[in-house]
């Protein structure tokens, strides 16, 4: 056989196949091919909307940071709001109640003061009545001169 002749039938052939290929593989071969195309682009689509979602996610959580800071702050501000409040209604509590036992303690002085005084001028109008009886040497009869000792007494208290 001749060269050109073997080259022809290869050429048919080569169509042959080529036509074949064309008409039955290769409609498939370019739906699998843009098939994979596809979902490597819906992939790199989730992706980015991924990365999106996490920058956005992050910004939230930072801003969630923030506002948590921000509260906690005024939280530990009126904390410190109250016990300064709290120290000045125990702070004027404790000031009324020493007020209150200061006055006591001076009425309960008074009070003692002006017992003593009166016991005082008993035992002073007693050791008068005894001083006049001696002076007068005879014994003066308390029942008997009761005006005379109130009377005595009276001067006593009024000084």
């Amino acid at each position: 056989m001749d060269i050109a002749v073997t080259l022809i039938i290869q050429g048919l052939a080569f169509f042959a196949v080529a036509l074949v290929v064309m008409r039955y593989l290769w409609p498939p071969l370019m739906a699998a091919i843009e098939a994979r195309q596809k979902k490597i682009a819906e992939g790199l689509a989730a992706g980015s909307r991924a990365q999106k979602d996490l920058e956005e996610a992050q910004l939230k959580a930072q801003q969630i940071i923030r506002e948590a800071r921000d509260k906690a702050v005024q939280i530990v501000d009126q904390a410190g709001k109250r016990a300064a409040e709290i120290v000045e209604e125990a702070k004027g509590a404790a000031q009324a109640e020493s007020r209150r036992i200061v006055t006591q303690a001076h009425e309960e002085i008074a009070l003692d003061t002006t017992r003593a005084r009166e016991g005082l001028r008993k035992q002073v109008a007693t050791l008068a009545v005894r001083g006049a009886a001696q002076l007068l040497e005879r014994e003066i009869d308390a029942k008997s001169h009761a005006s005379l000792l109130d009377k005595l007494e009276l001067e006593l208290v009024n000084g």
